[in-house]
């Protein structure tokens, strides 16, 4: 793996070559037009369109994600993130945030360059929107939303920043103060207004992964739900702002925040009341494999009715195992780089099939820990001696069985006599073992081996109608709703099989479990790193990352193998739960907000750094 890793360092080197090659300059690449020619055909605008996708959500499906700058994950090659977590960003040095392929698009400079996209569209456009009303129209709506979703970014990271709409030539003085944060709210809002109203839907399957109506409404909801949390609420936000000077770039500075809890209710409601989305699967039938279910559902291709916002990508736009979860996920006893490993602490927040919690000083919960947990644990995790994918040729002379191998043998005289094949000791790889004894799997498909030289085939499910559903139960708890909320938050505890909530719980009690199950519900769908923050939970969530540790014990002083002839364990496993080494997480309230980069700040001194940096 480290071979593939360095062909495909090589390969951008080559790259980068060619590109800068004299001969390259003098031609017109492929699939690129020049600017005159965009604006003459409404369908080579489209083109120009298409490519402010992923410029606006990047390529989550990366080697790096958000999960791994949250209390979810563990990157196991660290590569900058160690030092993103231990809160020793500046506005000189944001570590690999910028580098790599799930975070590149969310800085001051790739947003604001997709922001001067969408406003080159909107000056270019009426220019041939006659050709096609309706087709120019929905193009204006999707790229309303674009400059909406880029708005939003900007504002999640940085608080208020300048709202431009126009396109700045060279010699124009477009140096331009921060608008409050209420006032980017108030545009982002209106965009996502304009959007729906211009936007389809629905498409047909060839056009699956553009922006519909829906995806405009359920993004306004995320976006006012983000609003009216406790980050931008005067009410609660006073103890990280305190001595700043310009609380309106970073809140609401008066209105009411029950008022605002209410747009945010209305914006899911008006998504539910479209009868457009379903859950999937949101009534399990008797003897459905309820896990299975929805590991599945992550993995498919077809969209369904629970997709409200979806990013595609094919194989053939993947760059090598940097944006393939087979590669970037898999564990290291099948050859993959084992990254993202689900740490200990968010595995241990799963709870048990009765809805009680899963503790570690429970006997019996520590005797076997992966018994009679929720659903979604066994859709999102791969964990000791779970049944994986069939290994690679080399390992499966090791492990003809394809399980999960992340613990140790040992001797009765202490000596470890045998690494599993998915540790850090393990004989096929070690160098990419997870520390959390644990790994991904939801999303990652078990069909396609990393060595196959073949890439992952699905969608990205970027907004979902659980996601929904949750928005519109965390709004009704803040406004002593809580009845309706714990209908909502059912719906999906039923789809996972799950009790539903006490009928008794309400106020802070039910906030922390409706919060709880957007932990769950969510896992690594991008959603804790905002979460977070939008929360102020920072301090509860930067803390020693833990993970498991996993031994068999034998009166001999070796083995032949992991496991026995047959299959089974050499004794019963003792687990403990460990500290994950190194990974210790530390909390700044300056993290609440990025840093604007200092070279922004010299280039325009209207702008006013956010406080801590």
């Amino acid at each position: 793996m480290k071979k593939l890793l360095i062909k495909t360092i090589i390969f951008f080197c080559i790259s980068l070559h060619l590109a800068c090659d004299k001969d390259f300059l003098d031609l017109e690449p492929l699939g690129e037009y020049s600017e005159t020619n965009v604006w003459k055909d409404l369908n080579l605008a489209e083109t120009f369109v298409n490519k402010m996708y992923i410029n606006v959500f990047g390529t989550p499906f990366a080697a790096w994600r958000l999960s791994d700058y949250s209390d979810e994950s563990h990157f196991v090659p660290d590569w900058g993130t160690g030092n993103f977590n231990k809160g020793l960003i500046t506005s000189d040095n944001l570590y690999t945030w910028p580098a790599t392929y799930a975070t590149a698009h969310l800085n001051w400079n790739s947003l604001y360059a997709n922001i001067r996209q969408t406003n080159i569209f909107f000056s270019k456009i009426e220019d041939i929107a006659a050709d096609d009303p309706d087709f120019s129209d929905r193009l204006k709506g999707e790229v309303y939303f674009m400059r909406a979703a880029t708005y939003h970014y900007l504002t999640t990271l940085y608080g208020g920043v300048p709202i431009i709409t126009d396109v700045y030539g060279l010699n124009d003085d477009f140096l331009l103060p921060r608008n409050s944060y209420e006032e980017c709210i108030d545009f982002i809002v209106s965009q996502l207004d304009s959007a729906a109203a211009l936007l389809p839907e629905s498409y047909s399957i060839d056009r699956a992964g553009r922006i519909t109506k829906g995806g405009a409404l359920g993004f306004k909801a995320k976006v006012l739900v983000y609003a009216a949390s406790d980050l931008h609420n005067p009410e609660k936000n006073g103890a990280i702002l305190q001595g700043y000077t310009n609380p309106e770039l970073l809140g609401y500075t008066n209105g009411s925040s029950a008022d605002r809890w209410r747009l945010a209710k209305n914006a899911a409601k008006a998504v539910i009341d479209m009868q457009t989305y379903s859950l999937y699967a949101a009534e399990p039938a008797q003897g459905d494999s309820i896990p299975q279910t929805i590991a599945d559902y992550f993995l498919m291709k077809e969209l369904t009715a629970e997709d409200i916002i979806t990013i595609h990508y094919t194989p053939k736009t993947s760059t090598g195992g940097w944006v393939d979860p087979v590669i970037a996920s898999n564990p290291n006893g099948y050859h993959g780089t084992g990254n993202q490993n689900p740490i200990g602490d968010l595995v241990d927040d799963y709870e048990m099939k009765d809805g009680s919690k899963f503790n570690w000083e429970n006997p019996v919960h520590k005797a076997n820990p992966y018994l009679n947990r929720d659903a979604r644990f066994y859709a999102t995790v791969l964990y000791e001696g779970v049944q994986w994918a069939t290994r690679p040729s080399d390992a499966l002379v090791m492990d003809p069985y394809s399980k999960i191998q992340t613990g140790y043998v040992y001797s009765t005289n202490g000596t470890m006599i045998k690494a599993g094949l998915d540790t850090r000791k393990g004989p096929i790889e070690d160098w990419n073992g997870s520390y959390s004894g644990y790994y991904l799997r939801k999303a990652v498909d078990p069909t396609i081996s990393p060595t196959d030289g073949k890439k992952q085939d699905i969608p990205f499910r970027y907004m979902r109608y659980a996601e929904i559903l949750l928005i519109y139960a965390e709004a009704c708890n803040e406004l002593g709703e809580d009845a309706e909320a714990r209908t909502f938050v059912n719906m999906i505890r039923r789809r996972a099989g799950q009790p539903d909530l006490s009928g008794t719980i309400n106020g802070d009690a039910l906030r922390k479990a409706i919060r709880k199950e957007r932990r769950i519900e969510l896992a690594f769908e991008d959603h804790r790193f905002w979460d977070v923050r939008r929360w102020l939970i920072g301090p509860e969530a930067s803390h020693q990352t833990h993970g498991v540790d996993i031994r068999y014990t034998v009166d001999r002083t070796q083995v032949a193998s992991y496991r026995q002839p047959d299959g089974s364990t050499w004794g019963t496993p003792v687990y403990n739960r460990i500290e994950i080494p190194g990974d210790l997480r530390i909390w700044h309230n300056k993290l609440y907000f990025f840093p604007i980069m200092r070279d922004e700040i010299l280039k325009n001194d209207l702008l006013i750094q956010n406080p801590g940096y």
